[in-house]
């Protein structure tokens, strides 16, 4: 139950538009909700700012499509990460307010009153190949309602290419990084600002990057003070992070 629907339950009881069994029933599940294959978080956006998130890899489409009816239930928000086209196709069917981002693999749901964006989250990526990564993060700190901007194919291979968007870094609250092969651009960028800069290593590359595991190291051994690096291709926990990191500074 988030703050929006948890005031919503509060003002229909003190009205007694809610009677006491459906309140007790309601409250049952609080705060959160055994439905056998799952236990549904319902407290976690009162706890954390935002609902539990569905890691999508791994699950049937009853099993996603049941969670998100639960979160539904008790939240105006849903954030479906690592969707296939089939997958999103059949949440769409039960929920058509939801919206698809293929390339990000991400369906999202944002109903009742929209907040207006604040703040500024600049996501950057190194190379073409670096953008499904990218979306990922720029539709996670968006739906925790980060104005998001994106600067796409500057790696260091062309050095110019990111010098040349140094207001933007400057005018960021926080700065995602994603870059596969060596992982050198998320160094270069943390000695541009006076910002945090969430470096995010991809599997992109070829055989001497060991899936990201090149580029991992290389960002974990950041010469840069700046630098916080998450795991590899995980654009969700970059575009979260950076979402709670701009709350702190909007």
């Amino acid at each position: 139950m988030d703050e929006q629907k948890l005031r919503e339950f509060l003002s229909r009881f003190k009205s007694g538009e809610l009677g006491m069994e459906e309140a007790v029933e309601r409250l049952r599940k609080f705060p959160y909700e055994d439905i056998g294959f799952a236990s549904v978080d319902h407290h976690r956006a009162l706890r954390c700012g935002f609902p539990e998130v569905i890691f999508c890899q791994g699950k049937s489409k009853g099993q996603i499509i049941e969670i998100a009816k639960r979160i539904l239930d008790e939240s105006n928000e849903l954030l479906l990460t690592r969707v296939d086209d089939d997958v999103a196709r059949s949440v769409i069917s039960v929920f058509p307010d939801a919206v698809h981002n293929e390339v990000a693999r991400t369906v999202t749901v944002e109903r009742g009153t929209k907040a207006g964006r604040t703040g500024l989250v600049a996501v950057v990526t190194a190379g073409t190949s670096d953008i499904p990564v990218a979306e990922e993060a720029k539709v996670a700190a968006d739906m925790m309602k980060a104005k998001v901007t994106t600067i796409f194919d500057v790696g260091v291979a062309g050095v110019h290419r990111i010098l040349s968007h140094s207001k933007v870094l400057a005018d960021a609250s926080c700065i995602i990084v994603v870059a596969g092969m060596e992982g050198a651009l998320a160094s270069v960028v943390g000695g541009m600002v006076a910002k945090p800069v969430i470096a995010v290593p991809t599997s992109i590359g070829y055989g001497a990057s060991f899936n990201g595991l090149a580029a991992l190291l290389g960002m974990l051994n950041s010469c840069a003070s700046n630098v916080v690096v998450v795991n590899i291709d995980n654009g969700f926990g970059a575009g979260y992070v950076a979402g709670m990191i701009n709350r702190g500074k909007s």
